[in-house]
């Protein structure tokens, strides 16, 4: 046995260590060990080179590192007839960067002791090799991601309560494959726990896909159509629409970014109108309703200003009908416009009697002017939430032009972009508080959505979704939020929006993956272009799966905020072939280069580069 234990020390051993600095180790390699592979018991065995781990022996402690660098080094010491040939004066030198060490039989990360010089070093063994590469821990479960792209067959295992319980980001240019890893990981999961009563029960997943990658006919990426909730938005027209409760809805953050409000005047008119309780118990009354339009219009009149009075009328009843579709409005409108008339002489308002032409002043024309006011057909019910936010803010702008509480330059800019954004909202979303996701995934697709409304929806309906769970504050609720293309909403470069909205933005999604762990919130991210994306939200991460990264900005990016990486991970980053990527973090006790694993066909996502020739011939 010991006889054995000598061969295999012999043939494993490498060399010794010859300098320290900090984590960064030289070993000087045996001469006899510069051949590519070793033969030991009929096995063919990889000798070390660069992305190789060794072993460090210091007495009784087992010290691993990765190679990094290899050098060669002239013998001039000794005279030339020493050696029996030229090869013999060359000696190897490798740069070994340290990862951790061997406490009894399991590998830990970290450095808890540092070599002396001419500590021997060892090629790692089959079973030395394993443990190294082995992420499952006593209390967690294995799920399958792919193999070990320098080792094949070596299968890549990762903890699931590592790896959920976390945040992720997958990075790497368009056609790097990070939209297969995505499914890849969440295909394994659902594979494992798809039908299980209690994850069925506890644990919601919402991807926001932005270009369709993840619906298509079938509707089965990922996992069956069953499963999943699936919504199809559009602002074309005929699309499905995501249902968002009232309170959600009358965030006056929100639409403060959805209407770009400025921040001295018009965002602090947004917030007192949807604040004004008054104003909403009206709403839900026809009388009421009726009787608030009548007083704001007679107000008007009394003020007897000839600029605001009639061309306030004729707005405010206008605004009126935009909000009401089904009523008659118009009618009484166009008949005011006809009889009300400012006299300059007198300067007031009079009120021509359409069938005499005669003039009714004062108390008479505001009788006149009632009595078309009670003409108008309101009903109320068929309004939703959404319709009646619209009319609210509508009739808060005209009491405070007519009060004089505002200056109309200054909001009248906000009320026209209004109806072209509620009329993007109504056509993807449905105010409804009952409606709950009732299934495990649920897949909101806005390939057919506007740019504006791809940068708004996916802010409320993660808050919407992120807000809920806070307030469920139950330990067994599990939420993940997967959004694709991250750098869609997750910019901190852009010139098409405010500051303030991009503040907003940035500040929402940088809570969530701060606070949202206590909630039992995750965030997993994938983007091609993580320069773009927020260094607090790439920094937070806990899992990375790193594609193909060119771009040096990118390079650059994750080399700052990930401290997970050794140097030579990074240097892989620009060659890695497609479907190749390095797994780091938390999850992963080494960073280590993976082959991602095959799905079957039918829940890939639509992403494959399309093929010109075949086309072409």
């Amino acid at each position: 046995m010991q006889e054995e234990s000598t061969v295999k020390d012999s043939i494993f051993r490498i060399g010794r260590v010859i300098s320290v600095d900090g984590r960064s180790i030289r070993v000087t390699v045996d001469k006899s060990k510069n051949s590519s592979h070793l033969l030991y018991k009929g096995d063919l065995i990889k000798n070390v080179s660069v992305g190789s781990y060794i072993k460090i022996i210091k007495g009784f402690t087992i010290i691993i590192g990765k190679v990094e660098g290899e050098y060669t080094i002239e013998d001039k010491v000794y005279s030339t007839k020493e050696y029996s040939s030229d090869k013999e004066k060359i000696s190897r030198s490798l740069n070994i960067s340290l990862l951790g060490f061997f406490s009894g039989k399991e590998f830990e990360r970290g450095i808890k002791e540092m070599p002396l010089i001419d500590n021997e070093c060892y090629l790692l063994d089959r079973d030395e090799f394993n443990k190294v590469h082995d992420f499952i821990r006593k209390d967690d479960e294995p799920l399958s991601i792919g193999t070990l792209t320098l080792e094949k067959g070596q299968e890549i295992l990762v903890g699931i309560d590592c790896m959920f319980a976390s945040h992720i980001g997958i990075f790497g240019n368009t056609g790097s494959g990070k939209s297969y890893t995505l499914a890849k990981l969440y295909r394994e999961l659902f594979k494992k726990y798809g039908d299980n009563p209690n994850f069925i029960k506890n644990a919601k997943f919402f991807l926001i896909d932005f270009n369709g990658e993840y619906v298509d006919e079938d509707d089965n990426v990922i996992i069956d159509k069953e499963y999943k909730n699936i919504y199809k938005l559009s602002t074309k027209g005929n699309g499905d629409k995501y249902p968002v409760s009232s309170e959600a809805l009358y965030e006056p953050s929100f639409w403060s970014v959805i209407l770009e409000a400025t921040e001295k005047t018009q965002t602090p008119f947004i917030r007192r109108a949807l604040s004004n309780s008054f104003l909403a118990e009206k709403l839900n009354d026809n009388a009421s309703m009726l009787e608030l339009i009548k007083s704001k219009l007679i107000l008007a009149l009394d003020k007897n200003d000839k600029e605001l009075g009639s061309k306030v009328i004729i707005d405010f009843l206008s605004d009126i009908e935009n909000s009401l579709p089904n009523s008659n409005v118009s009618l009484v409108r166009d008949r005011l416009r006809e009889n009300l008339q400012y006299y300059n002489q007198g300067n007031e308002f009079v009120y021509i009697e359409p069938e005499s032409g005669n003039w009714k002043w004062k108390a008479d024309m505001r009788s006149y002017v009632s009595n078309d006011l009670n003409a108008i057909d309101i009903s109320l019910v068929s309004l939703n939430s959404l319709d009646k936010l619209r009319l609210q803010i509508v009739i808060q702008y005209y009491d405070d032009i007519i009060k004089g509480h505002a200056n109309r330059e200054h909001l009248s800019p906000l009320i026209k972009r209004m109806e072209k954004r509620f009329e993007d909202i109504r056509k993807v979303i449905d105010i409804n508080d009952s409606v709950s996701l009732s299934k495990n995934i649920t897949v909101v697709s806005l390939k057919d959505v506007n740019i504006h409304m791809r940068k708004i929806l996916p802010l409320l309906l993660c808050k919407q979704l992120y807000d809920e769970q806070k307030a469920r504050n139950d330990e067994t609720s599990y939420l993940n939020i997967i959004v694709d293309e991250a750098h869609n909403i997750l910019s901190r470069n852009s010139d098409r929006e405010s500051e303030q909205w991009k503040d907003y933005r940035l500040e929402t999604f940088e809570e969530i993956i701060k606070e949202g762990r206590k909630f039992g919130v995750f965030l997993t991210i994938a983007s091609q272009r993580p320069s773009d994306i927020s260094a607090t939200i790439i920094s937070q991460l806990h899992n990375y799966f790193l594609h193909r990264l060119i771009n040096n900005n990118d390079i650059l990016a994750v080399e700052k905020t990930i401290s997970y990486l050794d140097k030579l991970s990074f240097e892989y980053l620009p060659i890695l072939p497609t479907g190749t990527c390095i797994l780091a973090g938390l999850a992963a006790q080494v960073p280590v280069v993976i082959d991602i694993g095959k799905i079957e066909d039918k829940y890939e996502p639509n992403n494959k580069t399309r093929g010109l020739i075949k086309n072409w011939v």
